[in-house]
């Protein structure tokens, strides 16, 4: 393969990963009047069992053998927190990521569910930080697709999601539902022995953070949250219109081949939670969904390394102005734009021209114009 410097793709591509399955002929589709097996419903509609998702067609991978116990750093730990941070750390690593979610079951009158939507690609996760009671761990999309002559393009790179783990911490940036956050604090009972974790968007901004415990039984670990609310994934963001909010649990579960993130969500149309005088919530729809990270021995996914290489100083100073801009703040409103354009656009526009060497990283500079940028997308918010 050849060696050009990666094409840098903005988020908006998240939405267009692998495809899910090769596309059918005309000959091939399913009619409407036949029916299919779909998991959790039964004998459906056959447009209604297929999947929605990825349009591209993902380059092959080889998937690593499965280990004899899905940590073995796990279960040689001296203790429940070493356990722990050896359970985090484990995410660590080249993946296949599947992405599965399905709408099990309606709770209005005229719910029509939506298909289930399935795509995949290939992600490097890799250590941000460590140090106690904290690991931070950054995920980079790094793509490879079938072009139509066959031959497989460039990596094409999107800096992903990161997730942050807090050892008993007792503040949490909760998401409340149209585009704000509050801070809250836990009592000293709810972070005992805990770890919250908190994801981000790809422009670093706050995404969601709940706090949960991990259990280890044997050859089994996982982690649970407690419930919380979380905006609308990406997926859904440009799709639908018919909710607000995702009320719900996460599950972290190692397995031999890597991890499982499992989610389990309530679509809420509107309402509080709790709180005198609030409103009722309301509910559309409960979804599972299953994002599967399966570690790969090819293809190497050495240009995400090389990205961080060089653009690491950039994000780090990303990262510190967040926290800068966010620490005053009780209550808080994220604007979705400012002047037509979203905030990864300003972002990633300099990080690209780093990594591709087309501008000199000036730190001062740079703090100066991801400082404008951040604050005019933050608002206090009642």
């Amino acid at each position: 393969m050849k060696t050009n410097p990666p094409r840098a793709v903005l988020p908006i591509a998240l939405v267009v990963l692998f495809s899910a399955q090769t596309p059918l002929s005309a000959a091939d589709k399913v009619e409407e009047t036949e029916s299919s097996f779909l998991f959790g419903w039964g004998s459906v509609p056959g447009d209604r069992a297929s999947t929605r998702g990825g349009t591209s067609d993902g380059a092959p991978v080889e998937l690593a053998p499965p280990a004899a116990l899905p940590n073995a750093a796990v279960a040689a730990a001296a203790n429940d927190y070493e356990r722990d941070r050896a359970a985090i750390l484990s995410m660590v690593g080249e993946y296949r990521v599947s992405f599965h979610f399905l709408e099990t079951l309606g709770l209005s009158e005229d719910f029509a569910p939506d298909r289930p939507y399935h795509s995949w690609a290939t992600e490097r996760v890799h250590v941000l930080e460590d140090r106690d009671g904290f690991i931070s761990l950054q995920h980079t999309l790094e793509m490879y697709f079938v072009k139509e002559d066959g031959s497989v393009s460039e990596p094409s790179l999107v800096k992903h999601w990161r997730q942050d783990w807090t050892y008993e911490n007792r503040e949490i940036l909760a998401f409340l539902g149209g585009s704000t956050w509050e801070r809250r604090t836990l009592g000293s009972d709810e972070a005992e022995g805990a770890w919250s974790q908190a994801v981000f968007q790809v422009d670093d901004g706050p995404r969601y953070e709940t706090t949960g415990r991990w259990e280890h039984r044997g050859n089994l670990s996982y982690w649970t949250s407690a419930p919380f609310l979380r905006p609308l994934p990406r997926r859904e963001h440009s799709v639908r219109s018919d909710y607000e909010v995702l009320d719900g649990f996460h599950r972290i579960v190692l397995t031999p081949t890597g991890w499982l993130h499992e989610q389990h969500a309530w679509k809420r149309v509107a309402g509080e939670q709790g709180g005198e005088g609030a409103e009722p919530a309301s509910f559309l729809a409960s979804e599972f969904g299953l994002n599967r990270y399966e570690r790969i021995v090819s293809p190497s996914l050495d240009a995400a390394r090389d990205y961080w290489e060089k653009t690491g100083p950039y994000w780090e100073i990303v990262r510190r102005v967040w926290d800068e801009t966010l620490a005053e703040r009780k209550r808080f409103r994220l604007k979705d734009k400012v002047k037509g354009e979203p905030l990864y656009e300003l972002l990633f526009e300099p990080a690209e021209d780093i990594a591709a060497g087309a501008s000199e990283f000036d730190p001062a500079a740079a703090e100066s114009a991801i400082r404008a940028a951040i604050e005019s997308f933050v608002e206090d918010a009642e």
